[in-house]
């Protein structure tokens, strides 16, 4: 097939276990076609032929006991450098210990060249590695998968999205939920009336300062209520108080 790829588009590099869960949900849709262009690449690096030994061991007991097995440091350093890109290049290991991961993380990953990911397995990577590489530990959220394909997938679908071009009308990513702090406002389409539930009039009214204006009111009631933590910085930011008793 021939090399789509625009000069300077962004890449992921994927060290995994199992490549071929890629690019999965990855190759549909918006995504999909931006990759078939060439907006972005895709690089799966197979962790099994690194491996030790007749057959491939890429894993052993943990160190001072327990369940479960750990992902080698020789063996994934060797993938490692395989993977390597000048300085800069942000290598990232998907664990359930990891930093948060957020939509300014996103922005700011999608702004460089690209990302290498790398998915854990069984217990985890040898903490060695993790220190030796520098590499930054990223969570999707407070739970534990089997692995890290699934997280590598949702972090480069974040990433891949705010890239121009990717998204036809890029407006759309600003009104988006965390883009100014805040969840996002509801939404409503045709028909007017659903189950006798009708849209609200204001969006309706054609009156543009009034709907932005309920807009707004409505992304900061739903962060308020939703989400706390969001709302107090919010407000930390805007020098608002988190707990003012402002009709939203």
């Amino acid at each position: 097939m021939e090399d789509m790829r625009v000069a300077g588009a962004w890449r992921a590099k994927v060290i995994t276990l199992f490549p071929e869960a890629f690019p999965g949900t990855l190759g549909l849709s918006l995504t999909g076609k931006a990759l078939d262009f060439g907006l972005w690449a895709l690089e799966t690096i197979d962790l099994r032929p690194f491996g030790e030994g007749k057959h491939r061991n890429v894993d052993d007991t943990p160190a001072g006991g327990g369940a479960g097995m750990v992902l080698r440091p020789d063996v994934v350093s060797k993938a490692l450098d395989a993977a390597a890109e000048g300085p800069g290049w942000p290598v990232v290991y998907l664990s359930p210990r990891g930093k948060p991961f957020t939509q300014a993380m996103a922005q700011r990953w999608s702004e460089g060249p690209g990302v290498t990911l790398l998915c854990g397995r069984f217990e985890g990577v040898d903490q060695r590695v993790i220190d030796h590489y520098g590499i930054e530990e990223v969570s999707l959220g407070d739970f534990v998968m089997t692995g890290g394909e699934i997280a590598a997938q949702a972090l480069i679908d974040a990433t891949v999205r705010l890239i121009p071009r990717v998204i036809g009308n890029h407006a759309s990513t600003e009104e988006e939920s965390f883009s100014d702090g805040l969840l996002e406002f509801p939404h409503y389409t045709k028909p007017s009336v659903w189950q006798d539930r009708e849209i609200p009039e204001v969006l309706l009214s054609g009156h543009h300062a009034n709907i932005s204006h309920w807009r707004k009111a409505m992304a900061e009631r739903l962060t308020k209520e939703r989400r706390p933590d969001l709302w107090r910085a919010y407000c930390a930011r805007h020098g608002r108080d988190p707990d003012e008793d402002r009709e939203l």
